[in-house]
């Protein structure tokens, strides 16, 4: 089960995944990323600091949104990521097509325009 909550400011969404994203459970990370890309908010954070597991079907939510957010100009940070669920990214290489930092600070930081 999983809980997946957006908040909206002036300059990013922040998105918080609490629990475990599964087949089953993630149609709610997809409609936070869908209300996220189509919000006025320009750049995306996601907090993954109790994001226990995340699978497949997970992880195809972030990619399905790449090109999106690149037409849209936005981008996308994931921060607080504990090991185990950085190494589901590592091992399938999306380390490497997606932005992932250690805290919310290196994420905001990662803004600066």
């Amino acid at each position: 089960m999983v809980d997946v909550s957006i908040d909206f400011g002036d300059k990013y969404c922040l998105i918080k995944i609490d629990g475990e994203v599964d087949a089953s459970s993630s149609i709610h990370l997809d409609e936070a990323m869908q209300r996220a890309v189509n919000a006025e908010c320009p750049k995306i954070l996601v907090d993954c600091l109790n994001l226990r597991y995340i699978s497949s079907a997970g992880l195809g939510v972030f990619m399905s949104y790449i090109q999106e957010l690149e037409a849209n100009d936005k981008k996308l940070v994931l921060f607080n990521m504990n090991e185990k669920v950085y190494k589901v990214f590592e091992i399938l290489g999306l380390h490497q097509l997606l932005t992932i930092v250690d805290t919310e600070e290196e994420a905001k930081k990662d803004f600066v325009e």
